[in-house]
């Protein structure tokens, strides 16, 4: 039995463009990013560390931006968001998607226009959904019947001359794209949307047409996450555009907006081989003319929401080693590399067996490479962060390790495993540092524990 992947083997080079982020270099084997040590950085601000480059993150999302103009690109904010990187997104033309009051309330405080948020979740409660109309939110997207019941309630409560509160219905097409299924979003078997298949969603539109203060703009839907073709979204996009169509015999008007959600793959291993920005644009949009031409409307205003595609390449994460063991087994050996972080700040490979690179980050080695494990503190045999890799045989206690493509739904899904702190997030660019989230402390879990 094979002891790593088929794409893994000693020559794999876990430094190569599209994984790490764009200013990243390896002079005499130290890392830099955005122009600076990361010894130099870890000795600031310690370990485990969440390393942002910003210069990366506005490039990502200039280039989304201008690849699918004139379609609207909405950054969707559950991948990673603070004040900061909302303030980013919004300078470079990007709207933010939001699915929180959390994430509503970073996204107000990065100064990013209510008009230019769009208001997702399953389950949105009447105060989070009074949060979002007061917020003036550019689009609530609606996602079951007790949610209608709860717009149209709040709608009918307001003062007279209140503007139309603009909502999206989510509908879910029935398209299964081939990830993993904890991240598939358009199957019927799951929470989100109004199904397409026995009229859930022309249902939706329906009834949303015809409630006072509500103002019906179009659909929406997520196809799911980590896709790397697309196939999936040209199924969806026609789906879509037939409930369109259907919508416009029955109703008498053509809905103005549609919504393609996220979802497209990046780099985490050589072995991944997403789409550009570029490529991405062309594919939908040409499956967008052809199906409108198809059913004979006019093209709908598009967006797309891409998260981890914008922030995922600009993060990386920094890690102390403290244990180096190795174990013998059948067909080999494996060195377990243990680091002073883990499952708390990535969860990722425990809850979808993710797969990532790492890299010997604060020193050159001329040691031949051993297939290595890194693993995390805690205390769970689940805990690894990365779980096939080589690493210089001398690796030892006290190195740096760094693991690239950590951007999105690291910080963003970390916990207090263990009552372990969440590490900060540190902003490059340029030579100069600044932290953006900062370390959480034991006294910061001290502060929540008040039933003595």
């Amino acid at each position: 039995m094979s002891l790593h992947p088929d794409w893994l083997s000693p020559d794999t080079d876990a430094f190569v463009p599209g994984i790490w982020p764009s200013t990243a270099a390896r002079p005499s084997g130290v890392l830099t990013i955005g122009g600076m040590d990361v010894r130099a950085l870890v000795e600031k601000y310690g370990t485990p560390l969440y390393l942002l480059d910003e210069a990366d993150f506005r490039a990502r999302a200039e280039a989304y931006r201008a690849a699918f103009a004139p379609w609207q690109v909405y950054y969707a904010g559950k991948a990673f968001l603070c004040s900061a990187v909302a303030r980013w997104a919004a300078e470079c033309g990007l709207g933010v998607d939001v699915c929180s009051p959390g994430e509503l309330a970073l996204a107000l405080r990065g100064g990013v226009p209510g008009a230019s948020i769009g208001c997702h979740g399953n389950n949105k409660s009447a105060d989070e959904l009074r949060a979002a109309i007061d917020a003036g939110v550019g689009r609530i997207i609606v996602d079951a019947e007790d949610e209608i019941d709860r717009l149209e309630a709040i709608v009918a409560s307001r003062p007279d001359g209140s503007p139309d509160v603009p909502v999206l219905v989510r509908v879910t097409p029935d398209v299964e794209p081939h990830i993993h299924a904890a991240v598939q979003t358009a199957v019927i078997d799951q929470k989100f949307g109004f199904a397409l298949d026995g009229g859930a969603a022309a249902a939706a539109l329906a009834r949303l047409e015809a409630i006072p203060g509500l103002q019906l703009m179009g659909v929406h839907c997520h196809i799911g996450s980590q896709i790397m073709e697309t196939d999936a979204y040209e199924l969806a996009i026609e789906r879509l555009v037939g409930l369109l169509a259907g919508f416009r015999d029955t109703a008498g008007r053509e809905l103005p907006m549609c919504d393609l959600g996220g979802g497209v793959g990046i780099a985490y291993t050589a072995a991944d081989h997403p789409p550009s920005p570029a490529d991405f644009a062309r594919r939908l949009q040409d499956a967008v003319g052809r199906s409108c031409r198809q059913a004979g409307i006019a093209v709908p205003a598009m967006s797309v929401e891409p998260g981890r595609a914008i922030v995922g390449p600009a993060g990386v994460s920094v890690y102390t080693v403290g244990i180096v063991k190795t174990v013998q087994l059948d067909g080999g050996t494996r060195t377990y590399v243990a680091v002073d972080g883990g499952m708390s700040d990535n969860p990722r490979p425990a809850l979808y067996q993710a797969e990532y690179s790492a890299l010997l980050a604060n020193r050159a080695s001329t040691s031949a490479p051993v297939l290595a494990r890194v693993v995390g503190k805690h205390c769970e045999t689940g805990d690894i962060l990365v779980p096939h890799t080589y690493l210089p045989g001398d690796i030892r206690p006290g190195d740096l390790i760094a693991v690239p493509a950590s951007g999105a739904y690291q910080r963003s899904m970390a916990g207090n495993y263990n009552e372990t702190p969440r590490p900060p997030v540190v902003a490059v660019r340029d030579g100069v540092a600044q932290v953006l989230v900062r370390r959480e402390t034991i006294d910061d879990l001290l502060g929540l524990d008040v039933g003595r």
